[in-house]
């Protein structure tokens, strides 16, 4: 940063870490004297969209650069964000060509979950791109009107327009530990994503419940032609079992995605704070 020869800021926010990161970062800020620094440390562990929100609330520059500690995003792109900005862009995002140090299934289920929501959501998010990007202020302030508390930072940041442009970058293997993203952590990321940007799950289960209908009513008339013209037979056990079960099915998963929009419905009816911060340190000369 010091190379750009700009004004800058770092805002380190601690998602109510439990291995005493907080402290440690607040201490290499001191011990390095990197000025104007603000280390956020919120009351518990509010989730990754969260503490990138409270991030967001409290960088005051003209630009906002996102950016994990991991640094699998490599902060030498910063110069040439700042490059496209100075063009005219109001956000530059960083599109990762490779994905090194991760695993084939994490590759490609990042591939696909990117490809599915692009196509299921009517916002035009980009492919095969996190979190880390540059942000003009009028960005910054249009996404903190946004109130919704459960919140997909990809699909807002790009919901909310303005003149947006990639660079391209191999994104790096971490620097040390390990990702505490699992199956699980990334299944429910995807729900949140595609719930937060798209009907079309509401919209799908809704065209199989009008086909079921359908075809069941064409069944109805053929059992009944049957028995006019052949007389009552007796139905088969195994062609009712599999009917059932067929049926029972799709009403489970129809009641899964229904619960799943509910139950956003009831987090943002609640209105509870996006985060609550414990303490925020700031170090200045």
């Amino acid at each position: 940063m010091n190379s750009l020869n700009k004004s800058f800021e770092i805002v380190l926010v601690d998602d109510g870490s439990s291995d005493y990161s907080g402290l440690k970062a607040k201490n290499a800020l001191t011990e390095f004297n990197i000025y104007n620094s603000v280390l956020i440390t919120l009351s518990r562990n509010f989730g990754k969209e969260a503490a990138l929100s409270a991030g967001l609330d409290n960088a005051t520059g003209g630009i906002v650069i996102p950016i994990d500690a991991d640094l699998q995003d490599p902060p030498e792109l910063i110069g040439k964000m700042i490059k496209k900005w100075e063009e005219g862009f109001d956000v530059v995002y960083a599109v990762r060509k490779k994905r090194k140090g991760e695993s084939p299934f994490r590759r490609l289920s990042s591939y696909l979950f990117y490809r599915i929501i692009r196509y299921l959501s009517k916002t035009n998010i980009p492919l095969d791109t996190g979190d880390f990007r540059l942000m003009d202020r009028d960005v910054v302030e249009a996404i903190k009107k946004l109130p919704e508390k459960t919140r997909f930072m990809k699909g807002i940041f790009s919901w909310v327009g303005f003149r947006q442009t990639a660079i391209y970058f191999n994104r790096n293997p971490r620097i040390g530990a390990t990702s505490n993203w699992n199956f699980i952590s990334l299944w429910n990321f995807a729900v949140d994503g595609i719930t937060s940007f798209s009907k079309v799950p509401l919209q799908i289960l809704s065209s199989i419940g009008a086909l079921i209908s359908f075809l069941a009513i064409i069944y109805s008339l053929f059992l009944v032609i049957r028995t006019i013209i052949f007389g009552i037979t007796v139905p088969g056990y195994a062609s009712i079992i599999v009917t059932i079960l067929f049926l029972g099915g799709i009403q489970l998963i129809a009641l899964g995605v229904l619960g799943e929009y509910l139950g956003r419905v009831f987090e943002e009816v609640k209105n509870r704070p996006i985060y609550l911060i414990r303490s925020k340190y700031k170090h200045h000369n």
